[in-house]
């Protein structure tokens, strides 16, 4: 009952900016889209030795969904919705056992003067802006995103959040800006405390320049299949179990330049995660660059290094990706990363090694409708 009053009180707090003080009805349409990725990969060393697995959901996630943008309610006003679901293309599975529109599943009202206020599951600015210029998302590959996605750059379940209420501005002069809270006690989300997120964005021409911040209360956090950590800040960990933490300040900055044919990124991460044990950082630093060859085919490389609690991960990636069409992509992926202070090389999406050094090398074909 108290998130349903938050929410009404969110919206009734827009009334004049976002509705129409005339009736009127418009016919709007409806997109079906979604993304199939599948293919097969070699890992030099999972759970210590070799092996051939067939591989999905890299160059992006597997998922179909509806998106609706086009509902005009006058004066440039208009209504949109979004459901969009997850699943494996391998298997047809989806995603979630328990949430079908498991990605994000939200509506809202778009103002030209006032920007887009919407309300459901979403996604905090961490993913939205940092993540795009993030080696991750600049050369498709969900396993080029930073160790167990503690910083939220890449799209997992650690990422979306229900009961939501979104905002993002209009854009003044090249710079927009958006806020995000979230309410305690959502259902299918992995921050069970309140949550809220801000992120400033700035692209003028070839460059492109992005600040977060979001805070999470009572979050829980992968550390032990993620990260393969036994103990952190006091608390043994037991395998496949979450690690609770009180509260996460997830904040970064980056910037991305694009010249002719190359752009570059860069970006840095701050995870501050508390709990009754004490205080940890989880830091990132990456960057990379992208060269278009020709228009169908562009090869890339990125790098990043990651720390916690004495323990460092560096991971290279190079890609490259041919288009068939503006809908089908093969593309080519290798991934070195290597690992210390007791941490072993665990590439996101594949498996953990035996040890402090794993090579991946994939290689798919993806889908886009």
């Amino acid at each position: 009952m108290k998130t349903r009053i938050a929410f009404n009180a969110a919206l009734a707090a827009w009334p004049l900016a976002f509705v129409s003080p005339t009736q009127v009805h418009a016919q709007s349409s409806v997109t079906l889209y979604g993304s199939l990725d599948a293919g097969l990969g070699y890992v030099s060393n999972l759970h210590s030795s070799n092996a051939f697995i067939a591989q999905q959901d890299t160059f992006q996630a597997d998922r179909f969904g509806m998106l609706s943008t086009e509902e005009d309610i006058g004066a440039g006003r208009t209504v949109l919705f979004r459901l969009e679901s997850d699943f494996a293309t391998m298997t047809g599975a989806s995603a979630s056992s328990s949430t079908f529109f498991n990605r994000q599943a939200y509506v809202g009202l778009a103002n030209p003067r006032f920007g887009t206020l919407t309300l459901g599951r979403q996604t905090d600015w961490n993913f939205d802006w940092l993540g795009s210029l993030s080696t991750g998302q600049m050369l498709g590959d969900f396993s080029a995103f930073h160790p167990s996605n503690l910083d939220g750059l890449g799209n997992t379940l650690l990422v979306q959040l229900s009961n939501t209420v979104k905002w993002k501005s209009a854009t003044w002069c090249g710079f927009s800006a958006g806020a995000l809270y979230g309410f305690l006690g959502a259902a299918a989300s992995n921050t069970n405390g309140r949550t809220i997120s801000f992120g400033a964005n700035y692209a003028n021409g070839p460059l492109k320049l992005v600040a977060v911040y979001s805070e999470y209360r009572d979050r829980l956090l992968p550390l032990s299949t993620g990260l393969g950590l036994t103990a952190f800040e006091g608390q043994t960990l037991a395998a496949g179990v979450t690690f609770n933490a009180k509260q996460v300040r997830d904040m970064g900055v980056g910037a991305s330049y694009c010249f002719e044919r190359v752009t570059l990124h860069a970006l840095a991460t701050d995870v501050r995660i508390q709990s009754s044990g004490g205080v940890e950082h989880f830091r990132a630093y990456d960057g990379g660059a992208n060269v278009r060859l020709s228009p169908a085919e562009e090869i890339s490389a990125g790098a990043w290094t990651a720390t916690l609690t004495g323990r460092r991960w560096t991971q290279l990636t190079v890609a490259n990706v041919y288009s068939l069409s503006k809908s089908t992509q093969l593309y080519a992926d290798v991934m070195f990363e290597t690992a210390g202070g007791g941490a072993m090389a665990n590439t996101l999406g594949i498996g953990a090694s035996s040890g402090g050094r794993q090579t991946v090398i994939l290689s798919d074909i993806h889908h886009l409708f």
